[in-house]
């Protein structure tokens, strides 16, 4: 078999691999606003719908998975097709992970509406969804920059993290407040907390997304790094 055979197969496989991840990222943004949604109308049914696919994603990680293992077993890829999937299994299990926050508010969804809880009932709900739309829209970004391997949309990513970090900040003080105003809500603020801490961290997996993809193009491991540092690392030569 023809080295150029053996090239023109291994760029089949990896394309069929970074389309499924790309459909898994789908899935996960989908489930992500139906949790929301589900919160924001509290509806039961919605809720079960996030949890439903929560088996599909996690079918969809091991899967993917499997075949990672299975090339590289059979190609022994080097250097920048290595980086690639090594970037695609930790990418699907940041995935799995923002599926795994979904379906945690999924369930407090349902535990809210099974203690009675009226959706009547003055809490921050427009706030958490506005903190889950810049999530939302983050790990949207860290898809597309993965797609098409774009270190300037990762950069992107990182610059805007703070935004998620300070609105979820904001909500903690009014939950505090509005326990401290009306006893009533003390419990469902509890829950909404742990939701607000599930949508914070959804932004905190697209980050991850957008580190790897850098570590793909550039070879450079930017973790723990101010995106000012890693803007540096990936172009020196910048004014």
């Amino acid at each position: 078999m023809s080295e150029k055979h053996l090239s023109t197969q291994f760029d089949s496989e990896l394309s069929n691999i970074s389309t499924r991840v790309l459909e898994m990222g789908g899935l996960v943004e989908s489930q992500v606003a139906q949790s929301v949604e589900a919160l924001i109308t509290f509806s039961g049914d919605m809720a079960s719908v996030v949890l439903k696919n929560e088996e599909r994603v996690n079918a969809m990680e091991v899967e993917i998975d499997h075949d990672l293992s299975a090339i590289i077993a059979r190609r022994q890829p080097t250097a920048r097709d290595l980086r690639l999937l090594i970037a695609v299994s930790k990418t699907i299990a940041n995935l799995e992970r923002v599926g795994d926050e979904a379906a945690r508010v999924a369930r407090t969804v349902q535990r809210l509406i099974n203690a009675g809880v009226s959706s009547r009932l003055r809490l921050p709900i427009a706030d958490l969804s506005f903190e889950a739309e810049l999530a939302t829209a983050q790990l949207r970004k860290s898809l597309d920059a993965f797609a098409r391997l774009d270190v300037e949309k990762a950069l992107e990513v990182l610059r805007q993290d703070d935004e998620i970090d300070k609105e979820f900040e904001g909500l903690m003080r009014k939950l505090i407040t509005y326990m401290m105003e009306d006893p009533r809500t003390i419990s469902a603020s509890i829950d909404l907390v742990f939701v607000a801490k599930a949508i914070e961290r959804v932004g905190d997996h697209a980050k991850n997304l957008a580190e790897v993809i850098i570590y793909v193009v550039k070879g450079t491991d930017v973790r723990h790094s101010t995106p000012e540092a890693v803007a540096h690392m990936v172009n020196p030569d910048a004014a």
